[in-house]
């Protein structure tokens, strides 16, 4: 069997002619358990939608990826990438995506060495006894054995092949696995990052608008006493300052929950996150998408995806191949006194060879095939949704970044406007002619207008966040 084996690898012909290795390959090739997995073909035309025309795709003409890019390129700010490389080395659910990838390395290792012979020594007999005859209870028999047995199991029908194969399709998609964690990661981390620049340049436009609220209360509660203003005024002004200060404390209790969930992201007890200031933040602002196929190597999501079905693909190669025979080839050997007969002791061999061929299994081995067929199925749908849902994301993101670009260049016009009715209401006011909710009424319309221009500028950053992410970013 070796020399038939030999002859095979090797493309020599065997002494009984070429007919018989001909009719063995055959058998070999026609069964489809020696066969590799190759990707099924799949469509990518049009997979993103254009970000401006509601009726059009994306046509992409670069081949180069936005999400290509090292993150260091993507988010500068140098105290965010101190969080980040924090975060990489020591988030949790990232350290143990790291140690699921060596338990499958781990396996494939032993995979592998599953072609090789497996050899025992000692086995279920005794390797020495000592005993005492019955007719002559004075002498005593020494006897010993040292046994060493070897097996090696020959994979003629591709059954070690093939679960090695779907163990290595395995290991690739836990690295996958293990980038889809990082990038996570990284725009968790930036995210949250972005969420306290926000909210502290919210709570800074609310400080400031509590001061002008507190003024023009001050300014009522005169009036009043002058007599030349009714109570209700003053009381619709303190309502004004007090509403400023419960949005104060609520953002202060944001950013405080916001920094105990951005120190869980980089692995520490909650505490003050130092941080820059939302203008000092400078992100892209151009982008290319690169091809629709590259998504398929980019993302580590969808390429998990096809490696969970390589990995079903190699797991319906295995059932198949057990309804085949299992050849297994050996010898044993063993050191020996034979009872006490020989003295000294002497090597005992034994060569050794079976067949095993599955007949009636009780429907076992047909169910088997059938679910793994019925998982490879499963597994090429939850590829294919994976791709659908990959495109998905980058449209939603260069959908929501120019929506959100042009609603906070909008809201920079309306901040500018109301700035100056709040100023012109107060002169009305002040010469008498204007009335007291006009001021109120310009204050609490140019605090909506900049809080809401500052929710622009996060989503803003949040979408290329999400752009870079959903092209396949987050690597080194």
């Amino acid at each position: 069997m070796k020399k038939i084996i030999s002859r095979i690898t090797n493309h020599k012909p065997l002494p009984w002619g070429g007919v018989g290795v001909g009719l063995l390959l055959l058998c070999l090739t026609s069964c489809g358990v020696y066969n590799k997995y190759e990707r099924p073909d799949v469509n990518t035309q049009g997979l993103v939608r254009d970000a401006v025309n509601d009726r059009d795709t994306l046509v992409v003409q670069d081949t180069a990826s936005f999400g290509n890019l090292p993150w260091r390129e993507v988010f500068t700010d140098p105290q965010l990438q101190s969080l980040i490389e924090q975060g990489l080395q020591k988030n949790a659910n990232l350290q143990n995506a790291v140690l699921t990838v060596q338990m499958y390395e781990t396996m494939l290792k032993a995979a592998r060495l599953a072609f090789l012979p497996a050899v025992t020594l000692g086995g279920t007999s005794p390797m020495g006894t000592i005993a005492t005859t019955y007719t002559d209870p004075s002498v005593t028999t020494k006897s010993y054995s040292i046994p060493v047995t070897a097996s090696w199991t020959l994979d003629l029908f591709g059954n070690i092949l093939s679960q090695k194969r779907s163990t290595q399709m395995k290991l690739l998609g836990m690295k996958d696995y293990q980038m889809a964690v990082r990038a996570q990661v990284v725009s968790g981390i930036a995210n949250c990052y972005y969420t306290l620049l926000m909210l502290d340049r919210q709570l800074e436009i609310v400080t400031e608008m509590s001061k002008m609220s507190k003024e023009t209360w001050e300014m009522m509660k005169m009036q009043y006493k002058l007599g030349r203003m009714r109570s209700t005024s003053v009381q619709s002004a303190e309502a004004a300052y007090l509403s400023t200060q419960t949005q104060a404390n609520d953002f202060r209790r944001q950013i405080r929950a916001t920094e105990n969930a951005l120190s869980l992201l980089i692995g520490q007890q909650g505490q003050y996150i130092p941080r820059s200031t939302l203008e000092a933040q400078s992100l892209p602002s151009h982008f290319t998408t690169g091809v629709g196929v590259a998504l398929l190597k980019n993302r580590p999501d969808v390429h998990n995806a096809e490696m969970q079905l390589a990995a079903c693909f190699h797991d319906v190669q295995t059932a198949r191949s057990q309804f085949y025979p299992n050849v297994t080839v050996g010898a044993s050997a063993a050191f020996s006194n034979g009872n006490g007969a020989l003295n000294p002791g002497k090597w005992l061999t034994t060569l050794f060879g079976s067949l095993t061929q599955p007949i009636f299994m009780r429907g076992a081995l047909t169910a088997n095939l059938k679910v793994t067929q019925l998982q490879y199925e499963q597994a090429y749908n939850t590829w294919q949704n994976a791709i659908l849902q990959a495109g998905n994301e980058v449209s939603n993101a260069l959908v929501n970044y120019n929506g959100y670009d042009a609603n906070s260049k909008l809201e920079e016009q309306r901040v500018a406007v109301l700035k100056q009715n709040v100023e012109d209401t107060k002169l009305l006011y002040q010469s008498k002619g204007g009335s007291y909710l006009e001021v109120l009424t310009a204050q609490t319309q140019l605090l909506s207008a900049q809080l809401s221009k500052i929710t622009d500028d996060f989503n803003k950053m949040q979408s290329v966040v999400s752009l870079y992410t959903a092209l396949g970013g987050g690597g080194k």
